[in-house]
């Protein structure tokens, strides 16, 4: 079984690794939307995998730290494509939470990727 919380940031950011003249190469934003995965067996007391309040809470230091900053100046996010960020958002967060199985990263309506800890 597989549960999903999704939270939605805004941050700004640059790639400062794109060709000369790139748009993603200028100062920007995104409404990023991030979907947090957790996979295992339904606990048969509680009829669940996780309470989806205690992923919220174990994600809420680091949506504080996303969420309307520059992610260039995170540590790890200097170069913040959306690869990047769902992997640095997966090293931060798997020790927390041994079930997760996939960070799902949107950084608009039609883009973005996901990261199953490969």
């Amino acid at each position: 079984m597989e549960i999903f919380k999704e939270f939605t940031f805004e941050s700004a950011h640059r790639l400062p690794h794109v060709p000369d003249g790139h748009k993603c190469g200028r100062l920007h934003g995104h409404s990023f939307k991030v979907a947090i995965h957790l996979s295992g067996e339904i606990d048969s007391h509680t009829g669940w995998i996780r309470d989806f309040s205690e992923i919220k809470a174990i994600f809420k230091p680091l949506y504080e730290r996303l969420d309307h900053n520059y992610l260039n100046d995170i540590p790890g996010l200097e170069n913040p494509t959306s690869e990047v960020l769902a992997k640095w958002i997966w090293n931060e967060l798997k020790p927390l939470l041994p079930e997760l199985s996939a960070i799902r990263i949107h950084e608009t309506c039609t883009s973005g990727c996901i990261y199953r800890g490969e």
